[in-house]
């Protein structure tokens, strides 16, 4: 049996390092939302020979475009944010930007409304709040026990933190958009997160059925040493998928398959590394009252 009740305090400090620099990102930076939610065009183009910056930004102006961003890809390929505007506006701007620099061709055109943006936005956080009302209430009255519906929730808020600070600083420093996909991806890992626990917790259980006696912190390690493999397994299978497809999945896909990877191992640590520790420390304080 290992002994991994000892090292409560380690775990706490390995999830500050991550996390506390992430909540700074948080309030500083903040996340780059797409056009999902704050509506507007993304239109990429493959241009024969790329004006100047300034060039763009006048073509864009004498069409009557907003832009919000510039962002050349290579030496041929630009990425131009738009807020919202008609259809008619940017098919002219394509027409000028055709007639400036010769062979365009469209590798990107998506148009959302802003009063879609805001509807997305605000089902994306009234599912995520559902989601942790239902699965506290699950937990708790399937365990018969709040406490453990509390740690199933610490650690799903634990790997939620991790996924948003992780977006926030790449956002920062490699502007990647938070979109639709990253809210799939968020609540696919509120889910796996909440499984691996279940399985760590219904071990407990089996065992505070058979011995009353033994200490909660030893039948959680021996839970962990029983289950820690097969945790491990399980989730390695999925990380080296979403690593081939970070690595060789394409544009479209890789911050999507890097969100998932995020959330798979942050997962995987905070079951057995968050959720237990935190259940057996409202253990010993509910004791302690």
């Amino acid at each position: 049996m290992i002994r991994f009740s000892k090292y409560i305090w380690l775990y706490i400090l390995i999830s500050a390092l991550v996390i506390l620099p992430g909540i700074y990102s948080l309030f500083r930076w903040g996340l780059r939302p797409s056009i999902d939610f704050t509506g507007g065009t993304v239109l990429a183009v493959k241009l024969e020979k790329t004006p100047a910056h300034e060039v763009l930004e006048r073509i864009a102006k004498e069409n009557s475009i907003d832009l919000v961003e510039i962002q050349k890809n290579s030496t041929t390929e630009v990425t131009f944010r738009i807020k919202p505007t008609s259809e008619e506006v940017i098919d002219d701007f394509q027409k000028s930007l055709q007639t400036e620099s010769g062979t365009l061709v469209v590798l990107r055109k998506d148009m959302v409304g802003p009063v879609i943006g805001s509807e997305l936005l605000y089902k994306a956080i009234v599912a995520s709040i559902l989601v942790v009302i239902a699965i506290l209430s699950y937990v708790a009255y399937a365990f018969k026990s709040f406490k453990y519906g509390v740690s199933a929730v610490a650690s799903l808020v634990h790997d939620m933190l991790i996924m948003f600070c992780s977006f926030s600083l790449l956002g920062h420093f490699f502007g990647v958009e938070v979109d639709t996909l990253f809210v799939t991806a968020f609540l696919t890992t509120m889910s796996f997160s909440v499984h691996d626990t279940i399985v760590i917790f219904d071990r407990i259980r089996e065992y505070r059925r058979k011995d009353t006696r033994t200490h909660l912190t030893n039948l959680s390690d021996i839970a962990l040493t029983e289950t820690i493999g097969r945790s491990l397994v399980n989730s390695f299978t999925i990380i080296f998928m979403l690593l081939s497809l970070v690595l060789m999945g394409g544009e479209t896909v890789r911050w999507f398959a890097m969100a998932l990877l995020i959330g798979t191992i942050t997962g995987t640590y905070s079951s057995p590394f968050v959720a237990t520790p935190v259940l057996l420390l409202l253990d010993r304080w509910e004791k302690k009252k």
